[in-house]
């Protein structure tokens, strides 16, 4: 690295459930760590919020904490933002004070409007510019609901009194004192609002949802200078040269420059990214175009496939069941199943890509008088695997490569049994790194880029390390079994056909 050795890299990893803060040195190694979790909103059936000061009170604490813990400020070359992507905050523009709860990527009340515009035939001008399918995952629908929730917040949006941005845009507000109204390309790509191709807010789309330009954050490079910190939050003012959704962060992280490389972020939800190097191809099987990242005024674009819950199923399944005292005891109950026929499709709040049905909701399937909790453990983390074959079978269909290796991260991917799952049902390679932290990592380092601390990618990929790498074990038949059984479980779970 250039920068002498006793700098160090703040990244914020503002996530679904949980705001982090992590200060890394130049070798990826946490030197501090905080994590503080907030409050779930559940308003109605498939409503999901968070409150955004609850938010920015977690963030700032952990912020302090690891600063602290370090002890010398001044040792933090810069900082980084990684966040939950979609998620849409509305907030007024002089007192800074959100207008109400943020609407969560998961939240599905935007399903009517995703409906009309393919009633209407709308949709492909939404994918050609955007590279998104409408769903109520994206801000737009989101902040159209917003504006339309009663005529004095369309009024003051139309007056410019009010300002819009996701998580990272957000917090970049309050993190400057309000003096950066910004956002990078890869976040600006999640909004259904942005061309891809242009790199600007499309006024089609904009006038489509009817939604003011003036509320809209401009948007920089992923690697680039957003502001600094008002010296009175930290003791000192810190630069800040990153931001990227979280899954593009993981991209970064897992040192996936080249096209041809994939990752696998399991989180709350689960998150497979191909790079595609310069071409925007459009998915032909409901998976999403994206930006990867933005450098230089270059783009790398990314194919996604998207799976809403992931480790929400490990969640339910400890919190509102009670099977589990901590997550981490899934592997042990999967590794005590004895019943393998038991099937759980987790639509909690529909089904992702590529089945796009925002109506499904779960179910179990297979359930016998000797079903266990075990059973059903196993079953749960199985259908993580079988999710994630679904998005690399259309991935396989959209782009003609059949991946040889995986790299997955997130907090699922310390699972042993799950990871040996995946490489059974994907026939592939399983590469863990040894840094299993790979959005906030990712945020990190580009944030070291954006500050010119870091000289180049072919240096972060120098930094990666590997720990363990899991192969498929099971035989052709037996593969083919489990997915047949995994798919007329969601034939009868759909919606429609």
């Amino acid at each position: 690295m250039t920068l002498s050795s006793e700098k160090l890299l703040l990244a914020i990893d503002q996530g679904t459930t949980s705001s982090r803060a992590i200060v890394f040195d130049l070798h990826g190694s946490p030197i501090a760590t905080a994590q503080r979790p907030f409050s779930q909103i559940y308003p109605k059936d498939g409503w999901v919020e968070h409150n955004p000061e609850e938010i920015w009170q977690t963030v700032k604490d952990c912020v302090r904490s690891v600063l602290s813990e370090i002890g010398d400020v001044s040792r933090v070359a810069t900082l980084g933002i990684t966040n939950q992507r979609e998620t849409t905050v509305v907030w007024d523009r002089k007192s800074g004070d959100p207008i109400g709860n943020a609407i969560v990527w998961q939240d599905r009340r935007g399903a009517d409007i995703c409906r009309d515009l393919f009633a209407s035939g709308y949709a492909d001008v939404i994918q050609q510019k955007t590279g998104l399918i409408p769903d109520s995952y994206f801000s737009a629908t989101k902040l159209q609901w917003i504006l339309n929730a009663s005529r004095e917040i369309r009024e003051r949006a139309e007056h410019g009194e009010l300002a819009f941005g996701t998580i990272d845009t957000f917090l970049l507000w309050r993190l400057t004192g309000s003096e950066s109204h910004k956002t990078d390309a890869t976040n600006a790509s999640r909004t259904m609002l942005f061309n891809i191709h242009t790199q600007k807010w499309d006024e089609e789309l904009l006038n489509h949802f009817n939604i003011p330009r003036s509320l809209l954050p401009e948007v920089q490079d992923t690697a680039s200078v957003f502001g600094v910190t008002a010296p009175s939050l930290f003791g000192r003012a810190l630069p800040i040269t990153a931001m990227v959704g979280d899954q593009q962060g993981a991209l970064a992280g897992q040192s996936c420059f080249q096209p041809g490389l994939a990752k696998s972020t399991f989180g709350t939800g689960a998150f497979v990214l191909l790079n595609t190097g310069e071409e925007a191809a459009l998915s032909q099987n409901k998976l999403l175009t994206t930006i990867g990242y933005r450098l230089n005024n270059k783009t790398a674009y990314a194919v996604e496939g998207s799976v809403f819950n992931a480790g929400t199923i490990v969640q339910w399944m400890r919190d509102e069941m009670g099977w589990l005292n901590h997550a981490a005891d899934s592997d042990k109950h999967a590794r005590a199943s004895t019943n393998n026929k038991v099937v759980f499709v987790p639509a909690f709040t529909g089904l992702g890509a590529p089945h796009w049905d925002p109506d499904a909701r779960g179910a179990l399937y297979g359930l016998t008088r000797d079903t266990t909790q075990a059973d059903i453990v196993r079953a749960g983390l199985e259908a993580v695997c079988f999710q994630t074959k679904d998005l690399m079978d259309a991935m396989h269909a959209d782009t003609g490569d059949h991946l040889s290796l995986l790299r997955v991260d997130g907090g699922m991917a310390a699972n042993d049994w799950l990871l040996q799952s995946l490489a059974d049902v994907l026939d592939v390679a399983i590469e863990r790194p040894t840094n299993l932290e790979a959005s906030v990592w990712g945020a990190a380092v580009l944030a070291g880029l954006g500050a010119g601390v870091v000289s180049s990618l072919e240096e972060l990929e120098t930094l990666r390390s590997v720990e363990r790498v899991f192969v498929p074990s099971i035989s052709a038949d037996q593969r083919a079994a489990k997915i047949e059984t995994w798919t007329n479980a969601v034939l009868r779970t759909r919606s429609s056909p």
